[in-house]
This record gives structure tokens, C-alpha cells and sequence, in this order.
């Protein structure tokens, strides 16, 4: 039995909740309002808090922050009868445990009470090498440990960002393998590597003579992953045909195949991953404002290498056992000098090329112990790391073009152009904005994306 807090303007719903939930074996506490929730927190225990969002006075976002501060551990469950994908984003990086909008079904309630109970009642127990698949013990990876242990539990969409390389699908398996639906499907989605014609049959799947070349029923990659978890990758890259169908998937948990006129009905969680500023697609109108929100409830940042370099030397340890394992050699070791030679490193590839480097180490090294010559990518990369942070402008190198991309080639310069402006202009924008002949608007969001001090 637990003590669970119901806070509701609307009488007819907090003895609703009261009946359901005492049905159920619990010992539930009624309230009308904010300042009452906070005043029967101070003098009572309770395992859960169930909120109204839209309430006079004290508002149930409000009244979340103030049982954050009561109660850090208390989960607290958010309803509302206005649903707003806004709300929503705000209640989940607040720290609510889940979202509901009214009119909701019995079950749905139900699963969720018995969830919060459940996850608020079991232990965390901390790996000394990170959690489900991560290595990393760094504050800023213990940070996103707490993040995924948070969301896994909730039906919540969850949307993670992070530059190539730093490990945005374990994250995402993580969130399912800590989630209540760890063992049903966990169904990755590659959208940049599926060819834009053949994108809706691939997710939606297809009936037999949709077109040309259909010659039986296909089931498409949602409904193979139904009851578990989707995790598209790149989401940044899917076509905008594609991203009004999967709005209507989120809303209305359905879709028909293509050429089909029967209604699938589908229940997944959708994790999404992109090293791209969505809010800036958003801008741009490559990526709908509506499905943002109804994706990005819960963000996760996952940080590059060269914010979490305390992890290095763990990293590097996992990666000589697994290589040596793996080329059946006996490298246990890297030398003094090599670390360092990593370590002063900027990684422009993240986890995955500091595994390549290793991996690269082990498979040449003759001796038991990885020397600076075994790193000579590393050595290379670094130099040129080096002579791109230079303050003077660049031109476009073919050899960097062809090493870190086109696209983050032409970054770097125009963010040194932007600072350039805005040094000549004593960081007036609307000067800068003139003297690179943008919008002010344009370059207000591009000082932001770069991280521009000003």
C-alpha cells in the first residue's frame, strides 16, 4: 500500500483518482490546490504525488519545482486536460516521472502509478565503469546516467543529441533496457540509409500490388517493433512526407500500410538521435515544428569526447581487452607517452575513432604495450586540429574537406567570420548582422549555435 498525494482543482476528479486508486490498495490524500499539496507534504510521507497541471494559484509545474525541493526522489505524475506538447517538454526536463492529458483510460493510469512505485522503490546500483554498454564514470557521464535511469521507466519520447561518434544508439538501448518493455523488440532505424523511395514502405510496410514490384505483404519496421521501442538515428534526415505520417503515428498510435486500407494499430516508445540542430531545421522549415515537440519531450545531450576526457584511460582500458581479446594478442597496456599523446588529442570523431585508434594500436603492435608509433592517425589528426583553431581564416584544404567534412570545415569558418564582425563592430549584432549582410535574426540563432560569447 502506498501513501499517494492527489492534487486537483476539479472535485469530481480528485475523487475519481481517490476511488480508483484506493480500489487498488493504496492510501490516497486529496487536495485542491498547490499551497495545500505543499502544506500535506511537510506534514505527511507520501510515495507518489499525482498533479493537475492548469490550477489557480500555484500551477502543478510550480508546484513540481517546490517538490523537487521537499523531496528530490518523490516522482510526481502531471495531468491536464490542455494538451500542449510544451507542457509537456517543460514537466519532463523538470523532473516530472510522466505526463498525462485527460480524457485518459483507467489502465493507462494504473500503469503508470504502478511504474513510478515500482521505480522509486528499487535500489540504483552504480557500475564502476557506466551502465548498460556505457564506459565513463566522468560527471558529465553520471549525468546522463541519472537522465536515462529517469526516462527509461516512462512511455516518454526521448530525443538525443551529440556530435558523430559519441554513442547516441547505446544510449538509446540503454533507455530501452532499463525500460518495462526491455524485452520486446529494440528496433534501430537508420534514416539516412534507407533511399527516400522506399523510406514509408520500409516504416509502414506495404500490401500486396501497392506498386510496381510489390508482390506480397510487407511488414514495415514499426509494426515488427510493436510493444518495445524504435530508435531512429539521423531523425534530422527524414524526409518531410515521412515526418507527417509519423506525426500521425505519435497522436494516434495508427497508420495503414501503403496501398492498404486496413488501420494498424501500434504501441511504441520512440527514441530519436541527430547531430544536428533540429530547432535550426525547424527555423529553416526542413523539419516540422509539430513533430519537434511531440519528439523532443525528453532531450538528452550526450557530450563529446573532449568534454569527458577523464574518461579516456577507461576507455582505453575497455578497448585493449576487447581488441586483444579479439586478435588473439596480449597488448594490456599503453605507454606513459601515448596517453598523453591521447590526451592532448581533440578527437573530432568522438568514442568511435579513439576505439579505431585502438583498435588500429593493437592489430600493428608487435610488443605487449601500445607505443606513440602505433598512433601515427592520432598524431596526424592532431596536427591538423591544431592548424584548424588558428585565428587566422582558412581556406578550404582539400586534405581537411576530405578528414572532417564539408560541412564542419565550413562551420569553423563561419564562426570565425561571425566573431571577426562582431569584434569590428564591438559586439554589436545589428552591426555584425550588417557587415555580413544577414538578418539580425540569422545571426542571433547562429551566435547561439556556435556558442559565441558576447
Amino acid at each position: 500500500m502506498a501513501a499517494i498525494l492527489i492534487v486537483d482543482d476539479e472535485r469530481s476528479m480528485r475523487e475519481f483518482l481517490k476511488i480508483l486508486l484506493e480500489k487498488a490498495g493504496h492510501a490516497p490524500v486529496t487536495v485542491g490546490n498547490g499551497a495545500a499539496a505543499v502544506q500535506a507534504l511537510q506534514g505527511q510521507h507520501f510515495d507518489l504525488v499525482i498533479s493537475d497541471i492548469r490550477m489557480p494559484g500555484m500551477n502543478g509545474l510550480d508546484l513540481l519545482a517546490r517538490i523537487k525541493e521537499i523531496d528530490p526522489g518523490l516522482p510526481v505524475v502531471l495531468i491536464t486536460a490542455y494538451a500542449s506538447p510544451n507542457d509537456a517538454v517543460i514537466a519532463m526536463r523538470s523532473g516530472a516521472y510522466d505526463y498525462l492529458t485527460k480524457p485518459f483510460k483507467v489502465e493507462e493510469i494504473e500503469r503508470i502509478v504502478t511504474s513510478a512505485l515500482v521505480s522509486a522503490a528499487t535500489p540504483q546500483k552504480e557500475e564502476s565503469t557506466g551502465m548498460a554498454g556505457i564506459i565513463g564514470d566522468s560527471p558529465e557521464m553520471l549525468k546522463i546516467f541519472d537522465q536515462i535511469r529517469q526516462v527509461a521507466p516512462t512511455h516518454a519520447n526521448v530525443i538525443i543529441y551529440g556530435e558523430s561518434g559519441t554513442g547516441k544508439e547505446l544510449v538509446a538501448k540503454a533507455i530501452h533496457q532499463l525500460s518495462r518493455v526491455a524485452t520486446r523488440p529494440f528496433m534501430p532505424i537508420i534514416c539516412n540509409a534507407i533511399p527516400e523511395s522506399l523510406f514509408e514502405s520500409e516504416l509502414f510496410g506495404h500490401v500486396k500490388g501497392a506498386f510496381t514490384g510489390a508482390t506480397a505483404n510487407k511488414t514495415g519496421l514499426l509494426e515488427a517493433a510493436n510493444n518495445g521501442s524504435v530508435f531512429l538515428d539521423e531523425i534530422g534526415e527524414l524526409p518531410l512526407m515521412i515526418q507527417t505520417k509519423l506525426l500521425r503515428v505519435l497522436q494516434e498510435r495508427e497508420f495503414k500500410p501503403v496501398g492498404g486500407t486496413e488501420t494498424v494499430k501500434i504501441n511504441v516508445r520512440i527514441i530519436c538521435a541527430t547531430n544536428k540542430d533540429l530547432e535550426g531545421e525547424v527555423m529553416a522549415g526542413r523539419f516540422r515544428e509539430d513533430l519537434f515537440y511531440r519528439l523532443a519531450v525528453v532531450p538528452i545531450r550526450v557530450p563529446s569526447l573532449r568534454e569527458r576526457k577523464s574518461d579516456i584511460p577507461m576507455l582505453i582500458d575497455y578497448f585493449l581487452r576487447k581488441y586483444s581479446e579479439m586478435f588473439d594478442k596480449q597488448v594490456s597496456a599503453i605507454s606513459s607517452y601515448a596517453m598523453e599523446v591521447l590526451m592532448d588529442y581533440d578527437f573530432p570523431g568522438n568514442v568511435r575513432e579513439l576505439e579505431n585508434i585502438i583498435e588500429r594500436g593493437v592489430a600493428m603492435e608487435s610488443s605487449n604495450i601500445i607505443l606513440p608509433e602505433s598512433l601515427t592517425l592520432a598524431t596526424h589528426r592532431r596536427e591538423m586540429a591544431r592548424q584548424q583553431a588558428e585565428p587566422a581564416a582558412r581556406g578550404l584544404d582539400e586534405a581537411m574537406v576530405f578528414d572532417l567534412g564539408l560541412e564542419e570545415v565550413l562551420a569553423r569558418q563561419e564562426k570565425h567570420y561571425i566573431e571577426q564582425a562582431l569584434a569590428k563592430s564591438n559586439n554589436s549584432k545589428m552591426q555584425a548582422a550588417e557587415l555580413l549582410k544577414m538578418s539580425f535574426r540569422s545571426l542571433r540563432y547562429k551566435i547561439k549555435k556556435y556558442g559565441i560569447d558576447t
